[in-house]
């Protein structure tokens, strides 16, 4: 069923406008399954739901440089801070700044990554820009979902004991991709099964104890 994840992100991506100029690598090829990620390590359980979200947000074979609407951007030294005008859904004429694996809007990347960047200044302030490279953008996210602060509950405990529905309705809020929220998305189903294949892979890549 993950083959059907390539026409499902064609149908979520519209054509891309911007405000802003950008040096831009132009659109990418979606794929059929999530790639792996750049960070190293980690809990199986969390970094195989970061591969989850990346299916419904960006599955193509740049994840990282991806811009709403399907356009790539080339310059990662910073978050692009692009502006998109977005051409469906329950936001249409809005503009979007989300770039990423994640679509991290600018706002968010710049909130999250004050705590949780591995390589943030020590006087980090809001006007800095930090690295939104591939393994920053994988890292901020991690250490976002392991925040059992920020969400009111372990996300990682939650998907041991298998409650991944409701990880992801959880986290709908966030990502409205995942469905369960403003967003009505036709991959919501298949998403779960595409954790579990995920999972399935973190778990045989785990080093031997």
């Amino acid at each position: 069923m993950v083959m059907f994840l390539s026409v499902a992100l064609t149908l979520h991506y519209g054509l891309p406008e911007s405000n802003q100029s950008s040096e831009l690598l132009g659109p990418t090829d979606y794929v059929a399954s999530p790639l792996p990620l750049e960070m190293v390590g980690g809990d199986p359980y969390l970094r195989s739901l970061m591969r989850t979200i990346s299916a419904a947000e960006s599955n193509t074979k740049d994840p990282y440089r991806l811009l709403y609407g399907g356009q790539r951007v080339k310059d990662l030294s910073a978050h692009p801070d692009k502006c998109v005008r977005i051409v469906n859904g329950p936001n249409v004429d809005d503009c979007t700044t989300a770039a990423g694996r994640y679509q991290f809007l600018t706002t968010t990347w710049e909130s999250e990554a004050r705590k949780y960047h591995p390589d943030r200044p020590a006087w980090y302030e809001m006007w800095q820009q930090i690295s939104f490279e591939p393994v920053y953008q994988d890292e901020v996210v991690y250490g976002w979902l392991a925040d059992t602060t920020v969400w009111g509950t372990d996300i990682s405990q939650l998907l041991r004991e298998g409650e991944v529905t409701q990880v992801l309705k959880l986290l709908s809020g966030t990502w409205t991709s995942l469905g369960y929220g403003i967003e009505d998305n036709s991959m919501s189903a298949l998403l779960p099964q595409i954790y579990e294949e995920m999972l399935a892979e973190e778990l045989a890549n785990v080093a031997p104890e």
